[in-house]
């Protein structure tokens, strides 16, 4: 897994919403038991910090990480896909949010972070320069800060009736097979006695699971559950998710306390 991914997992579980910053030595030995070797902790740390979302906390001759508003803001969001959105939409009430867009070619730069933010948001492309996501989505806030508000235009309502098919619009703009694939997956990783066998100990495969499981969240659009094929894998894939994530709680609480120094912080 990429290490920026797990590190923000780690201040997910163990910072956010604890007002501490956590100690190097610490996090390198955690991700040293989930086979994440020192020197990439040490760039990990150092590029989050240029990128905002860690700030420097030194006491003596330590020095600890707490994460910035920036970052609060993105693992709030992962928590609430997690334990609030869910995998299966079974509430979708039929309208949809277009997005369409038409950006200079050489803003090559901005029209990356557009549609990285798009499909952050749900989006997937139905054709050229249109964007359509199943639900309400809040545009202005997920484009907040790109500069681009002039160059967007934004629609929401309800597909007509004839051609325009609730499921022809998924299988045109998602790729619904690669969705039900990271499920099924994430099944066959972490069914077993053991998963992750080769983590040490309950704290580093809290880490690996948790950090598993909300890349896959972050990269499904929440599809309509009554459009999607039958045997939709991530119902049973959550239900196996929040199963390991209860019996690692307490085990991998416990060894947080002895593991990560920790200091408290505004």
């Amino acid at each position: 897994m990429n290490p920026q991914s797990l590190m923000l997992s780690c201040f997910g579980i163990h910072a956010l919403g604890h007002d501490k910053a956590l100690a190097t030595g610490g996090l390198i030995e955690l991700f040293g038991r989930a086979g994440v070797g020192e020197d990439a902790v040490r760039s990990t740390l150092t590029r989050m910090v240029g990128r905002g979302l860690l700030e420097r906390h030194r006491v003596g001759r330590k020095t600890y990480f707490g994460i910035t508003p920036r970052a609060a803001a993105v693992l709030q969001d992962g928590h609430d896909r997690v334990w609030h959105t869910g995998a299966v939409n079974r509430a979708w009430d039929g309208t949809w949010t277009l997005v369409g867009f038409s950006l200079p070619e050489a803003w090559r730069r901005e029209r990356h972070d557009l549609r990285s933010r798009l499909v952050w948001g749900g989006f997937g492309l139905l054709q050229n320069g249109l964007w359509v996501a199943p639900g309400a989505v809040d545009v202005p806030a997920l484009v907040e800060g790109l500069g681009l508000d002039d160059h967007l235009n934004v629609f929401r309502g309800a597909a007509a009736t004839g051609p325009t098919d609730a499921r022809a619009v998924l299988e045109s703009a998602f790729d619904v097979e690669a969705i039900a694939k990271g499920y099924r997956s994430f099944l066959e990783r972490w069914s077993g006695p053991l998963p992750a066998p080769e983590t040490e100990g309950d704290l580093a495969r809290q880490l690996l699971l948790h950090t598993d499981w909300l890349e896959l969240v972050r990269t499904d659009p929440h599809l309509p559950a009554e459009h999607l094929p039958e045997n939709w894998p991530a119902a049973g894939a959550e239900e196996l998710f929040r199963t390991l994530a209860e019996r690692y709680e307490a085990p991998a609480r416990a060894e947080a306390g002895l593991l990560l120094d920790a200091i408290p912080v505004p």
